[in-house]
C-alpha cells in the first residue's frame, strides 16, 4: 500500500477542483497540492446542451486531464474509496492512504442510472436520451423523431444545472419546426417542481416562451419508472392531485392512462430526462456528509464560508456541497475565490473567516437557436444579475448576444481564464 502526505488534498479534478488548485497556486506557488481524480479526460459540460441540439461539436467540449491540471500540482489518478476525516486520510481504490493537513472536497455528483427502474435499458434505445450522459445520442434521437409525444422530464433528486432539461426542450421544439414534424408533435415538460423557474423576472419570460411554443407543463409529477418495451413513462403525483389548476398549464391529451388518483402512465415517442443524481457514495458514507435530514448525503458545509461545520481543516464547494443554490459552473466561479481566501486564512492560523459567498448561481437558458436569457440569482432566490452586463442588455429577455456568450464567450472564459485561476 502506497502512503503519501500532502499539505492540501483536493478530491475531484472537475471545474471546482481545477479552479481552486489554480487559484491557490497563483496565491502561493510553493503550496504542496495533490488532486485526486481517476478521469483522463476533462469536459466542459455546459456545452452539452448545444451538442444535443446539433449546434456544437462534442469533441470541442473535451481535453486531456493532464492538459488542464495546474503545473506544480500532484495528480493522483485513482478513485477515492473512503475518507477518514478523523485521521485526515483519504484511501484510494488501489489501497493507497493519502494524508493531508487540509482537504478540499469537490467530487461532483454521480449519475444513479439504476435508481430509476427501466432507465438503463431505455437509454440504449433510439427514443430515450439524456444530455447528462450522451449528448451526441440526444442529437441522433432528435433527428430520428417523426412526431408524437416528446416528453422532457427530470427526477426529484437535486441535479446539476437544473435548467438543462428544459434548455434542450426549447432547442428540440425549434428543430422539430425546421424538420417539419412540429404539427404532429405534443411537447410536455413534466417536473416534480411547482414552477418552471423559481426567480422572477425569468419565470415570467419562460412562461411566455412556453405559451409561444405551445408547450404543456405538468407540475408535482415524480418519475417512478420507464417501460422501454411499451414506450411508457410512469409518474406519481406528489401533491394537489385534485387541484388541476396547480398541476397543469396548457394541458392537452397525451393518451395517458390514469392508474390511480396519484399515478399516471404516459406514452412517449421521444423521452429526454436527467437521471437521478447524488453525491458520490464515498461522500455519502463519510462523516463529511449530513447523516440525516433534508441534506442527507451532501457535504455539511457552512453555506457562506464553505468551511466544513465539523472539521475546520476541511472545505467544500461545487455540486456535492449542501448549498441551497443551483449546481452550476457559474456558482463555482463565485465559490472558489471565497474558499481559497478562507482556506489560506485557516492555514495562517486565523479563525475569522469571511462569509463571502451569498449563493450566487446562474443558468444560461437557451430558448432556441440564436436565443438565450441569463438567469442569475442568490440564496434568497432573488435576481442577482451582473451589473456590468445588465447595463448593456436585459438578460431576462431572449437575446442573440447571450447566445453568442453561451456558444463562444463562456467556453473561452472556461478554458482560458477559469481553469487557469484567472476568473
Amino acid at each position: 500500500m502506497n502512503q503519501q502526505h500532502h499539505q492540501i488534498v483536493i478530491i475531484g479534478a472537475g471545474t471546482a477542483g481545477i479552479t481552486v488548485a489554480a487559484q491557490l497556486l497563483r496565491k502561493n506557488k510553493n503550496l504542496d497540492i495533490a488532486l485526486i481524480d481517476p478521469a483522463d479526460r476533462h469536459y466542459y459540460q455546459a456545452a452539452w446542451t448545444l451538442v444535443g441540439g446539433g449546434t456544437y461539436n462534442f469533441a470541442d467540449t473535451e481535453r486531456s486531464m493532464r492538459s488542464v491540471i495546474p503545473r506544480g500540482t500532484t495528480w493522483i489518478q485513482d478513485f477515492v474509496e473512503n475518507i477518514d476525516a478523523d485521521n485526515n486520510t483519504v484511501v484510494t481504490r488501489d489501497g493507497s492512504a493519502i494524508t493531508y493537513d487540509y482537504l478540499v472536497a469537490c467530487p461532483g455528483v454521480q449519475m444513479n442510472i439504476d435508481e430509476l427502474p427501466g432507465l438503463r435499458q431505455a437509454l440504449q434505445s433510439d427514443s430515450v436520451c439524456s444530455n447528462y450522459t450522451d449528448p451526441d445520442h440526444t442529437w441522433q434521437v432528435l433527428q430520428n423523431f417523426k412526431g408524437g409525444n416528446a416528453i422532457f422530464t427530470q427526477p426529484a433528486t437535486p441535479i446539476k444545472c437544473g435548467g438543462a432539461p428544459q434548455k434542450i426542450m426549447y432547442l428540440a421544439e425549434e428543430y422539430f419546426r425546421r424538420s417539419g414534424v412540429r404539427e404532429q408533435t405534443n411537447i410536455a415538460f413534466i417536473t416534480p417542481g411547482s414552477v418552471i423557474f423559481g426567480t422572477e423576472p425569468f419565470k415570467q419570460t419562460l412562461m411566455e416562451i412556453v405559451d409561444k411554443k405551445q408547450i404543456q407543463l405538468r407540475f408535482f409529477h415524480k418519475i417512478t419508472r420507464i417501460d422501454p418495451e411499451h414506450k411508457m413513462v410512469y409518474y406519481s403525483i406528489m401533491a394537489h392531485a385534485d387541484e388541476p389548476e396547480k398541476l397543469y398549464h396548457r394541458k392537452e391529451n397525451l393518451g395517458e392512462q390514469v392508474l390511480s388518483p396519484t399515478e399516471v402512465a404516459i406514452p412517449y415517442d421521444m423521452l429526454h430526462l436527467a437521471p437521478p443524481q447524488s453525491a458520490p457514495d464515498f461522500i455519502r458514507r463519510s462523516k463529511l456528509a449530513y447523516a440525516d435530514g433534508p441534506n442527507q448525503g451532501w457535504i455539511n458545509v457552512d453555506i457562506n464560508t464553505l468551511q466544513h461545520k465539523v472539521y475546520p481543516n476541511v472545505f467544500a464547494l461545487g455540486d456535492a456541497a449542501a448549498l441551497p443554490t443551483a449546481k452550476t459552473g457559474a456558482a463555482i466561479r463565485k465559490q472558489a475565490p471565497v474558499l481559497v481566501e478562507n482556506l489560506l486564512y485557516v492555514m495562517s492560523g486565523q479563525s475569522d473567516l469571511k462569509a463571502g459567498y451569498q449563493g450566487y448561481s446562474s443558468c444560461p437558458i437557451v430558448t432556441g437557436y440564436g436565443k438565450m436569457l441569463l438567469a442569475e440569482f442568490d440564496y434568497t432566490n432573488e435576481r442577482d444579475s451582473d451589473p456590468i452586463i445588465s447595463t448593456f442588455v436585459n438578460t431576462a429577455k431572449e437575446q442573440y448576444s447571450m447566445w453568442l456568450l453561451k456558444k463562444y464567450g463562456l467556453p473561452f472564459m472556461y478554458w482560458n481564464l477559469m481553469l487557469k485561476g484567472r476568473a
